[in-house]
């Protein structure tokens, strides 16, 4: 017998209208406050005028992953039944579903008409133990922001190095005297962001954390990544408070002008574009730099619908996530809001392409972005390291000592 999350997803994507199993049927839809809620409201809009009786609610989440997680971990340890759908952070899946916050979608292999429309990286989040879990909202990757005004002004190429970035950023620095503005910013708070910060340097390095379920952690690659980013920090390329500096700090500080460059994920670039933007018409997207005799990488983000396991409209709730997951819900976020698609379909279509003119070069960053370790502990695993890269960045502990912790504090998680 097929699978119901089949079934959800042809009445879902349907164009025409449908009949809800209960009318006059509210569901409460959890979404981020830092990315684009007014292009979460259309969409909802969209689904409401298809599926007259269903009325969608959308609650803000908080600005970060952290605070988003400690709100959900809050609700639904005490079985709060008031949420419905989810929007989660591509690491939450695994850990919500062991907790059993989160109702499974289906057998995994049974809906793989469904998933193969996706990336292969967020199939493979979503997938927990042969079950689905959740369904993509938007895939993201850590991008490399550059003015290109400037790198033009210049007569300099876009860094391929970390070691070229400092170079190509002091330059410039140097040539526009200004005091304001900043070579590179990056997420040195301890968030998430800092921890996929942390690995940028590490990975391109070659190193891992686990392989093959075991624990691997090179602790002389740890020092050097650290390195990499306090080096930036002592040459004044990123500023001496890069340790206060968050996801959208850094979204700010570029969009008003005050950095050569940024490491930032991809709804950065919408921001850039807007009318009250100081840099609008004068950005570049690219790869991250590697280190010498590295190879590029990004760290995956995005983020997934997820159904309540105490949401009292279970039926509802799927085929709500079915239609936020699917194509033309996807598309809407792409366009309006530079959110990344998770099909890779939509890289090649013009629309998208209209909006994202670097799109096309961003599918290939993604595809070969490196996930953050799926464990069911991963809070721990992520307080360890964006705790420790904050204590580093701010000059409050030696690159040795925080390896040597890393070492010894994850080695104790991940056994």
């Amino acid at each position: 017998m097929k699978h119901p999350i089949l079934a959800w997803t042809a009445i879902a994507l349907a164009a025409g209208t449908q009949t809800p199993a209960h009318a006059d049927t509210t569901l409460r839809m959890f979404v981020s406050s830092q990315g684009s809620p007014e292009t979460h409201r259309k969409i909802a809009d969209l689904y409401e005028q298809r599926n007259p009786g269903i009325k969608i609610e959308i609650e803000l989440g908080g600005a970060t992953s952290e605070l988003q997680a400690q709100y959900l971990n809050t609700a639904l340890s005490s079985r709060d039944p008031s949420l419905d759908v989810l929007i989660l952070d591509i690491i939450r899946p695994a850990q919500f579903s062991a907790a059993g916050w989160i109702s499974p979608l289906g057998d995994a292999a049974e809906a793989a008409p469904v998933l193969k429309d996706y990336i292969k990286a967020y199939a493979d989040a979503n997938t927990v133990d042969g079950k689905l879990v959740a369904l993509p909202s938007h895939a993201d990757a850590l991008l490399l922001y550059y003015r290109k005004d400037l790198l033009d002004k210049y007569g300099l190429p876009v860094p391929k190095t970390w070691p070229e970035l400092a170079e190509t950023a002091g330059k410039i620095l140097a040539g526009e005297g200004n005091p304001e503005l900043q070579g590179l910013s990056f997420q040195g708070k301890a968030i998430e962001g800092a921890v996929c910060t942390f690995f940028l340097p590490y990975w391109s390095a070659g190193h891992d954390l686990t392989r093959d379920g075991k624990f691997v952690f090179d602790k002389d690659g740890a020092v050097a990544a650290f390195n990499v980013w306090k080096g930036l920090v002592d040459q004044g390329i990123a500023k001496k408070n890069i340790s206060e500096v968050g996801t959208d700090d850094t979204r700010r500080e570029f969009q008003a002008g005050k950095a050569v460059f940024a490491s930032l994920w991809g709804y950065g670039w919408s921001n850039f574009q807007g009318e009250d933007s100081a840099v609008r018409d004068k950005v570049g997207v690219a790869v991250l730099p590697a280190v010498e005799g590295g190879r590029p990488v990004s760290c995956l983000g995005g983020w997934e619908w997820a159904v309540s396991a105490y949401s009292r409209h279970q039926e509802e709730a799927r085929k709500l996530v079915t239609f936020l997951s699917g194509m033309e819900a996807t598309k809407i976020k792409a366009i309006e809001a530079s959110y990344l698609p998770p099909q890779t379909a939509l890289y090649a279509d013009p629309d998208v392409q209209k909006a994202m003119p670097w799109v096309e070069s961003a599918r290939a960053v993604v595809e070969s972005a490196i996930p953050r370790p799926v464990t069911p502990r991963y809070n721990e695993v992520s307080e360890v390291i964006r705790t420790l890269f904050n204590a580093v960045i701010g000059g409050s502990m030696t690159p040795e000592d925080a390896a040597a912790q890393i070492d010894a504090r994850l080695r104790r998680i991940l056994r």
